[in-house]
């Protein structure tokens, strides 16, 4: 029996292309399904996911700083400085995330890992269903440089050590990401317009303090 070359071909291709489809819930997933030691540096998941680019990474940044509840201090600013780090890249249109060693080994333990997945992957996966292509006509590099100025803007705001304002920024930052994971400018747009009514709550804060008025107690 003979095999047509052809048709292979175009099956390993819808395969390549099935699995690059993934949605980011699965793919997060993934993760702790692949590595099974009880730790896992930050290089291990940025190489993991690294076909889905800037995108996947800025989420998986992200998520932690989109739980409305009071964190340790210090929590924020160090989340942000991936922020930081991605935006400029993005800005300045590298085709590829880069970290500097000292992040790439940092150590994550895979169960808080699981833990913040699990948590997060039903708020995905009901935004991810409503992502579509839209918007298509603005090229995905164009997007990222975009997105890597407000993301960075954001990422400015969540640094601040202001209980519960890094919120509104993270999942502006994480609807963005989203957006540009499915190549949805729409998604890409409300990302954007949350992210700035997050930063314009944090300025009226600053300006509250600034002007010796005190915050609310849970503050």
């Amino acid at each position: 029996m003979s095999t047509n070359p052809s048709n292979n071909n175009n099956n390993s291709s819808t395969q390549n292309n099935n699995a690059k489809e993934r949605s980011t819930s699965e793919l997060l997933e993934t993760v702790v399904v692949v590595y099974r030691s009880e730790t896992l540096t930050i290089g291990e998941i940025k190489n993991s996911l690294h076909e889905r680019g800037f995108g996947i990474l800025l989420a998986i940044a992200a998520l932690p700083l989109c739980l409305p509840v009071p964190v340790p201090p210090g929590y924020t600013t160090f989340f942000s400085i991936p922020l930081f780090i991605f935006s400029v890249q993005m800005i300045i249109g590298m085709q590829s995330p880069w970290l500097p060693l000292w992040i790439s080994k940092k150590k994550i333990r895979r169960a808080s890992l699981e833990k913040l997945i699990v948590k997060a992957n039903p708020w995905l996966k009901k935004i991810e269903k409503r992502l579509q292509p839209r918007l298509t006509y603005i090229s995905v590099h164009t997007w990222e440089r975009i997105i890597g100025i407000f993301a960075f803007v954001f990422a400015l705001s969540i640094s601040l050590p202001i209980p519960l304002t890094n919120f509104p920024p993270g999942w502006g930052i994480l609807i963005m990401s989203l957006g540009l994971l499915s190549k949805d400018g729409i998604t890409i747009l409300i990302g954007m317009i949350i992210g700035t009514i997050g930063v314009g709550i944090t300025m009226i804060i600053l300006v509250l303090l600034w002007m010796g008025m005190s915050l609310p107690t849970f503050y």
